[in-house]
């Protein structure tokens, strides 16, 4: 558990850095997907789409959400 909380905090530490906001929560997402924690990964795409409908992520978010079952 700490090896998760400690990948997602480096990871976010990481994104910061960026300044795009969707493709920070997409990264995350896809991270949490690789940790099997799909509950918050729907959540983070979820959030994408509807915070960032134009950004270039919100595509790829909806694509995962589609794998998921739906919205």
């Amino acid at each position: 558990m700490k090896r998760v909380v400690l990948g997602t905090l480096l990871l976010a530490a990481l994104c910061g850095c960026a300044g795009d906001k969707g493709k920070e929560l997409f990264d995350t997402a896809q991270f949490e997907e690789k940790q099997n924690n799909r509950e918050h990964a729907k959540k983070l795409y979820q959030e994408i789409v509807a915070k960032y409908p134009d950004s270039p992520v919100a595509k790829q978010a909806q694509e995962r959400l589609a794998a998921f079952g739906g919205k």
